[in-house]
C-alpha cells in the first residue's frame, strides 16, 4: 500500500474512533478491542518519520478519544493504556477540547 494511502487510512480511522467513543456511556467491549488493535497496528506500520510528523495532530485526536474512554473505563484499563502509548506529547484534558488550530504554517 502506498504511504499516502496508509496515512489517510490511519488518520480516517483515528478520527472515526474519536467519534465512536465521544461521550459514550457504554461501549461494546469486542468492538472497542478491535478498534484499538487496528489503530495500534496501523500506527506501527507507519514509518517513524511519518509518526513523528503526525504526532501533534494524533496527540489531539487520540487524546480526546482517550479522555472519553477514561470516563467510562478508567485510566488503568489496558485498552486506554495501549492508546496512551501512541500519544507522545501533550494531549487534551477533555474530550471537548477542540481549541488547537489545525491549519498553520510551520516556522
Amino acid at each position: 500500500m502506498h504511504i499516502y494511502r496508509k496515512i489517510y487510512e490511519f488518520a480516517a480511522s483515528a478520527g472515526a474512533f474519536e467519534g465512536y467513543v465521544y461521550h459514550k456511556e457504554t461501549l461494546d467491549d469486542d468492538a472497542l478491542s478491535t478498534w484499538v488493535h487496528n489503530l495500534v497496528t496501523a500506527h506501527e506500520h507507519l514509518p517513524p518519520e511519518v509518526r513523528n510528523e503526525i504526532a501533534p495532530g494524533l496527540d489531539q485526536t487520540l487524546g480526546r478519544a482517550i479522555q472519553s474512554l477514561i470516563s467510562v473505563l478508567g485510566e488503568d484499563n489496558p485498552l486506554v493504556r495501549k492508546l496512551q502509548s501512541l500519544v507522545v506529547g501533550p494531549s487534551p484534558k477533555s474530550p471537548d477540547d477542540f481549541q488547537k488550530t489545525k491549519w498553520h504554517e510551520d516556522p
